[in-house]
């Protein structure tokens, strides 16, 4: 029962929700439209024999962006040139099929492997194999064909992706910054138990391994979504990648703190763990510091700040307690970095 819905649920949201189904349905119809029309152009327009070539290079170049779709145009161009101009070559001195096979495979996937031609680069072989095989690498009027289907195909896809709906990532941006801001945030408010109760905090390893998993994805996001912006003619109406950024900055400063929380707690020697005033003021900190990333609003700050000013007394004034200030300043610092970069965005 629930497969029979899964697909019918997918369709739904793809029209409710502007997220990733809505991206992946608008980018399928339009590859679907792109080698339609490269079809109907190059066999009713043109009248070219097995136009093969375009409907393929029509639906390869509905890519992510807008950018990759250019430049894939340009690559794609550029490999099946090559790859006609090596055939061509190698049909005139070479008149044995199978010997000129397999020159052309491995001069063209040579070729191909250079990096200007990226992932288009295995066609400069490709199409070298299949001129060959077809008996078409003598025939001048068959060669420029194949050139000017893979032309015609590629130069459609492009602009249909780039004119109609051309792709964002916005959603991508957006459900990366929520679910770093929680798992930041989650790993803050556990941290602040540690320090309060000197007992380790159960999983807290587990969860700095995930916060550095959704860094990761964050700064895959982030990329996707300047690439999106090249070229693009809805670039500007795009989420904004400060906060997500932001987020990604917390990480070194958190990893720090999480280091120095860990080993003051596991630390036999007094003086490296602080008294229970400050990892109370530690811990209020902590949770403040939660509370900005969870709500992303940097106008709840100023109680970070006191708290940071109060450790700083803390760490100059004289107390009754044994010497604490080598376990303090140790998580004084990342913390203090912290409510900088939060600051910052």
């Amino acid at each position: 029962m629930g497969g029979r819905k899964a697909p019918v649920a997918w369709i739904a949201r793809a029209f409710r929700v502007p997220g990733e189904e809505r991206r992946s349905l608008v980018q399928t119809g339009k590859a679907t439209a792109a080698a339609v029309i490269a079809w109907i152009v190059a066999t009713a327009v043109l009248r070219l024999p097995q136009p093969f070539l375009a409907p393929y290079a029509a639906v390869f170049l509905v890519q992510a962006t807008v950018y990759r779709s250019l430049r894939g145009w340009a690559q794609q161009v550029g490999a099946v040139s090559v790859g006609v101009l090596l055939a061509a070559g190698t049909g005139q001195f070479i008149p044995s099929v199978t010997v000129a096979l397999g020159l052309v495979v491995f001069v063209g996937l040579l070729i191909g492997s250079w990096r200007g031609f990226g992932d288009s680069g295995v066609w400069v072989g490709i199409t070298g194999m299949l001129l060959i095989s077809y008996g078409n690498a003598t025939e001048p009027v068959l060669l420029a064909d194949r050139l000017l289907e893979t032309a015609l195909g590629a130069a459609i896809g492009a602009v249909l992706n780039a004119v109609i709906l051309p792709p964002l990532h916005g959603e991508r941006l957006r459900a990366a910054t929520s679910r770093l801001a929680s798992a930041i945030a989650d790993v803050l408010d556990r941290t602040a138990g540690l320090v309060r109760g000197g007992e380790p905090a159960d999983g807290l390893d587990d969860r700095m391994e995930d916060v550095r998993s959704l860094v990761a994805e964050a700064e895959d996001a982030i990329g996707w979504t300047r690439e999106g912006r090249y070229l693009n003619l809805r670039g500007r109406r795009e989420t904004r990648e400060e906060p997500l950024a932001n987020l990604v900055s917390l990480w070194h400063p958190l990893a720090q703190l999480i280091d120095a929380v860990s080993e003051a707690a596991r630390s036999e020697q007094p003086f490296r763990h602080p008294g229970e005033h400050a990892r109370g003021v530690v811990g209020d900190l902590l949770e403040a510091l939660a509370e900005v990333a969870r709500s992303g609003d940097p106008g709840k700050l100023d109680r970070c700040r006191d708290l940071v000013g109060e450790i700083d007394h803390l760490l100059v004034t004289p107390t009754d307690e044994v010497a604490t200030s080598i376990g303090l300043g140790a998580m004084a610092l990342p913390a203090r970095r912290l409510v900088q970069r939060l600051r910052a965005d």
